[in-house]
């Protein structure tokens, strides 16, 4: 692949880059030119592989290391935006890191509430406030925050991840509202049916008869993959979005708005 350089001078974050959507992000962002830090509790990919980190700087010239990283910690968040520091300061952050955890409604346990809360909620939370404290600094910066179709719709199955991916909605009109005029961006993203280890795994939709079911509600008659996803990060992190601000890409194929 040519590398066009979009991201040439920036510098990313990416939580939960090991693996799945974070981990097509990076290497996407490095391909067009961006330093990536990859931010993560573990560095080996849940799906099998090089370490993230570790093939972008086999394929690519951009720079790149590897931080652990629990998004719960306020802590861990603030040394991830120091790790930037080694590349010149972070310009993008894409808070990616999330958890998906489904359970009957009046049998959620409180210990999974807060779990997932903690993880997908607090997480972005932070994330966005660490990254967003050094881009104020350097007067402007781009902030994605990754939510999903279930941050737009209710689903009875999924209600405690519907309801951290709605408040990821939120935040991000917020959050672009407060920082824009420092020349910050910040937009959310929402994937719909990606094959990733959430899907195949946690989720079991793939090789299942859900996933018949589920391709038959989208017009695009085909699952979403991590690079779908990537593309979307792209064009939200580049300049062809400079005047696209507190918006929520759905990348679904259509599934949403045609039920």
């Amino acid at each position: 692949m040519a590398q066009s350089q979009m991201l040439e001078d920036d510098v990313t974050i990416v939580t939960g880059g090991s693996s799945g959507n974070g981990r097509a992000i990076a290497r996407q962002f490095a391909t067009e030119g961006s330093d990536v830090v990859v931010a993560d509790i573990r560095d080996s990919p849940r799906e099998g592989g090089t370490p993230t980190h570790e093939l972008i700087e086999e394929e690519t010239d951009a720079g790149a290391t590897f931080v652990e990283c629990d998004v719960t910690s306020v802590d861990d968040l603030e040394n991830a935006v120091d790790a930037a520091d080694e590349f010149g300061g972070v310009t993008v952050m894409v808070n990616n890191a999330g958890i998906f955890h489904g359970e009957e409604f009046l049998e959620v346990a409180e210990d999974d509430f807060d779990r997932m809360m903690d993880i997908n909620v607090k997480g972005v939370y932070f994330g966005a406030q660490a990254a967003a404290n050094r881009m104020v600094e350097a007067d402007g910066g781009r902030i994605i925050n990754l939510s999903s179709i279930a941050g737009l719709e209710g689903a009875g199955d999924f209600v405690t991840y519907c309801g951290t991916k709605g408040a990821i909605r939120l935040l991000t009109y917020a959050m672009a509202a407060k920082l824009g005029p420092e020349g910050v961006r910040v937009n959310a993203i929402h994937p719909g049916l990606i094959e990733t280890t959430m899907t195949t795994d946690d989720v079991e939709i793939f090789g299942t008869e859900a996933e018949s079911g589920y391709l038959e509600t989208i017009p695009s008659r085909r699952s979403g993959q991590p690079d779908d996803v990537a593309d979307a990060a792209l064009y939200l992190a580049s300049e062809l979005s400079s005047y696209i601000n507190g918006e929520s890409l759905v990348v679904d194929g259509g599934m949403t708005n045609t039920q």
